[in-house]
């Protein structure tokens, strides 16, 4: 050790040390950039490898009264092919009820439901092939729309109901009411790497998935069960996914189950790879809602009443609609004091794509409705909407009274006040509003539009049991560290954010931490990657077994230096012990193997403190809040319904950032995204219940001249109150509802048309069709 790192090592600066809440760049930045990165088809394909394909329903719901294969297994290079009387154990795919099954048996229930598998000697080949089919069918009524559904009461689950003082008493004694309708569409997850499972046959009918998932532990099962085989003959894999969104945490499954049918049938490797078209065609998307709403206020715009009744189009089977729509009942006051609610939710069947997990997962569908509400309310009373969300916000933390949500969590951790104060302020709102109504004002055809809007989103899974996660650290005898836990990396720079607490913990640079592929023969029974906990709960479980190892080292150093253990301390690759006492990390490890201390240790992570009781819809279901708002300035066309987002400002309260770039990032993106889904991503059904928006060319995600050419987003200071990772907040999905504040811009400026004297009743995704409907009912409404 030379005497310019001993000198280094003070005890000021070994306490300064870190290496998180550090910008380290996404440990695959230079792979992804250098085309390197391994997806799962990157994969070298091993000897006599067979590629599958999937045939697909014609039909919204009918019976299948005949199916002709014989052409299919003629086409050029057909291997076999296979229904679901193949399937040698249960043909379900379906995540919490057992109503999805892989394949389609007498009857099918949404155009692009899978009918067959065939297996053929090319990708190629097996998707001309899958087109040959003849199948005959006997129609049957579709319920194609939310609103036929809940006419037809055809739900997938029972209707949920939270009540919560008298709602219609208080609404009565109210002295404003708005009633009104909302129309909220769906949205395609569109990930750059769609669907694929590839089945690798192993000995002993043992089971190699390599899988694009965010579950690889349902995959597992999903598997286990179709092959009739024990969980532990099944082994899936997944390094990572050219993202996820939410759309590879339960639709995997299928895709995984008919490889490995395939190669259980065969004895040969299965590939599965989705074509967009029919990836767009299978899988299910953000469930679309429709509301119907009355909500009291007094004469300041304070809310004293709610009632909603929200109906999404969960689609033919119930997949994760249930806990969507408890999340969009939990989500529905947002950053807002409800003192008497009434809000029902029902999941509609319908016989479209069944319907998923989508970043926010219910949060913003709940959340948007009390947004475009207050917007209404301070329209009808002429005031700016942000005095309006102000005067409506929860309590602030030392206040009784206005600090408890409809479900009956306590909220202490609220700083929407300051957050929203410091964002009003550095975007200068109150100055652009004054140039706006100015320029609205001698501008007849181009109109602007202001918002602010604020975010507050729970964070855990609703489903107490799913908040646990595992991990395992190893340190090799150079010093070296791997390791793995349980969850999946989809770009969002989760392995990267683990690998600095690994190495925070352990005092070592972050160079010196890999982290290999998400295994469930490494970690069992892992939850999903989803709902913003996978920093939370895996960096937790991989800090508990970097911290064990520590200790063992620690307490091996402090005989070896013959100092107290209180001395020894870990930083930048070297272990401290006292002024003379010093070595190397490395150094350290290769003794302490020569003593035979154990190197590996296994961590685990099970978040405290809550409970939720689906039959009250009450209790405390989330660890913690995560706030954000943001500010949009747009400008709409009025004769031709074009707008373009001008400017963008956004606030979020990341806590103590583990990474504050991969964290702005995240943020960026989520507000492109969210953007998109207010905006321009437009799912479409045809009169027979086919999905026509299925492609690119067809359907349309933001891209970069969407993007403003200012988005300024920066990072609340503010540390966790709640005892989460080195107390850092998440950053997954709450900041998808940013974008809440261009859809209300975009509403704005529609109003502007009439003088701000109607309320524009604008649906969304905000289309120019769309704005032109407003626009039309804000000029016929002013006539």
């Amino acid at each position: 050790m030379n005497s310019k790192t001993e000198a280094f090592l003070t005890p000021e600066s070994v306490k300064a040390w870190a290496e998180v809440g550090l910008s380290h760049p996404h440990e695959s930045a230079i792979l992804h950039v250098l085309g390197e990165a391994t997806y799962t088809d990157d994969i070298p394909e091993a000897q006599g490898t067979l590629h599958a394909a999937l045939g697909l329903s014609a039909k919204a719901h009918a019976r299948i009264t005949a199916l002709n294969l014989a052409p299919v297994l003629a086409a050029p290079g057909v291997v076999a092919a296979y229904t679901w009387r193949d399937i040698p154990g249960t043909n379900d795919c379906g995540p919490i009820i057992h109503d999805d099954p892989i394949l389609a048996e007498e009857k099918v229930e949404y155009v692009g439901q899978p009918i067959f598998i065939v297996v053929a000697d090319s990708h190629d080949n097996a998707r001309r092939a899958a087109r040959k089919a003849e199948v005959q069918y006997e129609e049957l009524p579709a319920i194609l729309t939310p609103e036929a559904a809940r006419d037809a009461q055809s739900f997938v689950v029972p209707p949920m109901r939270l009540a919560r003082g008298d709602a219609q008493q208080a609404l009565e004694a109210s002295p404003h009411r708005v009633k009104g309708k909302l129309h909220v569409g769906g949205q395609e997850q569109f990930y750059l790497e769609g669907q694929i499972s590839y089945a690798i046959p192993k000995e002993g009918d043992g089971m190699l998935v390599l899988c694009s998932t965010q579950h690889p532990t349902e995959m597992q099962h999903v598997v286990a069960h179709a092959l009739h085989r024990p969980s532990h003959a099944i082994v899936v894999e997944c390094r990572r996914m050219g993202g996820g969104f939410g759309g590879k945490e339960s639709q995997s499954a299928l895709w995984a189950a008919c490889a490995a049918i395939s190669a259980a049938k065969l004895k040969r490797p299965v590939k599965l790879r989705a074509d967009r078209d029919d990836d767009m065609m299978v899988t299910g998307k953000r469930h679309c809602f429709y509301y119907e709403y009355e909500i009291g206020h007094d004469a300041d715009g304070r809310i004293t009443a709610a009632k909603v009744e929200m109906v999404s189009r969960a689609g033919f089977s119930a997949d994760l609609s249930a806990p969507v729509a408890t999340r969009a009942i939990c989500h529905f006051d947002n950053t807002y004091y409800l003192s008497d609610v009434d809000i029902r939710a029902m999941a509609g069947k319908t016989n479209t794509q069944s319907n998923t997990a989508f970043r926010g997962f219910g949060g913003p569908q709940g959340a948007i409705a009390i947004e475009y509400i207050v917007d209404e309310i301070a329209r009808n009373l002429g005031k700016d909407a942000l005095d309006v969300r102000k005067i409506n916000f929860y309590g602030r933390n030392d206040e009784e009274g206005r600090n408890v949500t409809q479900y009956g969590q306590k909220v202490v951790d609220n700083v929407i006040h300051e957050l929203v104060a410091q964002l009003e302020h550095d975007s200068a709102y109150r100055t652009r509003r004054a140039a706006i109504d100015e320029f609205n004002a001698r501008s007849a055809v181009l109109k602007k539009g202001l918002a602010l809007t604020p975010v507050k989103f729970g964070i855990a899974f609703n489903v107490t049991h799913f908040n646990q996660a595992g991990a395992l650290v190893h340190i090799y005898t150079d010093g070296s560290v791997l390791v793995n836990h349980g969850g999946t990396e989809m770009g969002q720079g989760i392995n990267t954010k683990v690998c600095q607490v690994v190495a925070h913990e352990l005092g070592i640079p972050l160079h010196r931490v890999r982290i290999s592929a998400t295994d469930t023969s490494k970690v069992a029974n892992t939850s999903a990657t989803a709902a913003s906990t996978g920093a939370d709960l895996n960096g937790k479980a991989a800090q508990d077994a970097a911290h064990t190892l520590r200790q063992r080292l620690a307490n091996f150093a402090a005989a070896q230096f013959g100092c107290e253990l209180a001395e020894v301390q870990f930083a930048d690759g070297v272990v401290y012990g006292g002024p003379g006492a010093v070595m190397s990390f490395a150094g350290l490890v290769q003794k302490a193997y020569l003593a035979r201390i154990q190197l590996w240790s296994d961590g685990f992570y099970a978040t405290p403190g809550l409970s939720w009781d689906p039959k009250t819809m009450s209790g405390n279901p989330f660890g913690y809040f995560a706030y954000g708002a943001s500010v949009s300035e747009v400008i709409v066309d009025t004769l031709t319904g074009e707008w373009k987002l001008l400017e963008a400002n956004a606030l979020y309260d990341a806590g103590n950032s583990l990474n504050p770039a991969i964290d702005i990032g995240q943020v960026e993106g989520a507000f492109i995204q969210g953007m998109g889904w207010l905006t321009t991503e437009e799912l479409w059904w045809n009169a027979g219940g086919k999905l026509m928006t299925h492609a690119p060319s067809t359907y349309k995600i933001p891209a970069i001249s969407d993007c403003p050419r200012n988005l300024e987003v920066k990072l609340f200071k503010n540390r966790n109150s709640f005892d989460s990772i080195h107390r850092s907040k998440a950053v997954g999905e709450p900041p998808l509802l940013l974008p809440f504040s261009v859809f209300l811009a975009i509403r704005d400026a529609v109003s502007a048309v009439g003088g701000h004297r109607h309320n524009p009743p604008l649906r969304a995704p905000a289309t120019c069709e769309s704005i032109l409907d407003a626009i039309d009912a804000v000029r016929a409404a002013a006539d």
